[in-house]
């Protein structure tokens, strides 16, 4: 029997928290510097001494970039619920695995979202979790290609969101799903889906990977080699050719040289070879955000027509799509056994 002073405790549950990266909570100038400011002061994404990087983040990177980031995510948002289209997204995707999963285990296992930057944060989220009586968590980053600058980050803010709770739940990550049979489906799925509605069938399918520094690839960072391999089994999917379709990294940042070939000017030597439809895919991302909607449907897609291109695809990510809400559920419940 418990004391009577003793506080009340609720029905344990089991908590599933999905992250994604992050956003703005407007594009204005103090609200995308403060986001950029978060971001690129992780010393997953740069890796620079502080002492080197933050003066020159703090006084000219952020001098600038929120007028340029600002306007690039104006050009793409959800004007009519005031956010990003990647928050848009997210919350379908959470609405839909948590309706997936209800159906299943009931009320037993409960369905939440962050971001690893901006809000709502991680450390919120997993504060709600617990107050709602989750002894256990599933913590799901959804980046399909592990990477440090991602997926470790990602947990790195979990478990720092644990660090001040007198009762710590019983956790568990999700490790990269870049090779899981249903997610390469669904994105085979999507391409084909694509080309039907197409006139023409494209000369060439671009896969664009988000990149990263080389040396991170040096220093044992498995991203290079899951993003190549992310695009084989989607080749022999759909029983393409190796000359069908092609791997680029995009988003380059700062002086360094970047994994090649980098997207902007593999798909302009494209067209000048020749090459004038292509489709562009981005496997690395599970929501369409400023990465896809502005850098690869805008940026991109203008390298390409400048250089001669005539036909210019993108396929959008898998978003909400139910082969892709069918893929997260089945990956979080080969990782809930035991669990549930």
């Amino acid at each position: 029997m418990k004391p009577a002073n003793h506080p009340s405790l609720p029905t344990p549950k089991i908590g599933v928290l999905i992250a994604n990266l992050g956003t703005p909570d407007n594009y204005d100038y103090w609200s995308m510097r403060r986001y950029l400011s978060e971001f690129l002061s992780d010393q997953r994404v740069i890796d620079y001494p502080a002492w080197k990087w933050q003066p020159i983040l703090q006084g000219i990177i952020l001098s600038k970039r929120p007028f340029s980031s600002g306007a690039a995510y104006k050009s793409i948002w959800n004007h009519d619920l005031g956010e990003s289209p990647l928050m848009t997204i997210t919350k379908a995707q959470t609405n839909a695995i948590s309706a997936a999963l209800e159906t299943e285990f009931g009320g037993d296992v409960v369905v939440d979202f962050c971001m690893r930057y901006g809000n709502p944060s991680t450390k919120s989220k997993v504060a709600a979790l617990i107050e709602q009586g989750c002894d256990k968590i599933l913590f799901f980053p959804l980046y399909p290609q592990y990477a440090g600058a991602t997926t470790a980050t990602a947990n790195d803010a979990f478990f720092a969101a644990l660090a001040d709770k007198p009762w710590q739940p019983s956790v568990r990550t999700v490790p990269a799903y870049f090779d899981h049979p249903q997610y390469i489906d669904a994105l085979a799925g999507s391409i084909r889906d694509a080309y039907e509605n197409l006139e023409t069938e494209p000369d060439l399918l671009v896969a664009s990977y988000h990149g990263m520094p080389e040396r991170y690839l040096t220093q044992g960072d498995p991203y290079h080699c899951q993003c190549q391999k992310t695009t084989r089994l989607v080749r022999e999917a759909l029983g393409w050719d190796k000359d069908k379709i092609v791997t680029t990294f995009q988003s380059r940042f700062g002086p360094e040289e970047w994994l090649k070939p980098y997207t902007v000017e593999e798909v302009a030597r494209l067209a000048e070879s020749g090459k004038k439809n292509i489709a562009v895919i981005a496997p690395a991302f599970s929501a369409d955000c400023i990465e896809t909607l502005e850098e690869i449907n805008e940026e991109i897609k203008e390298a390409f027509e400048e250089a001669g291109g005539e036909s210019f695809t993108y396929i959008p990510c898998l978003n909400e799509q139910p082969a892709h809400i069918k893929a997260l559920t089945a990956i979080i419940k080969e990782n809930l056994q035991g669990w549930t």
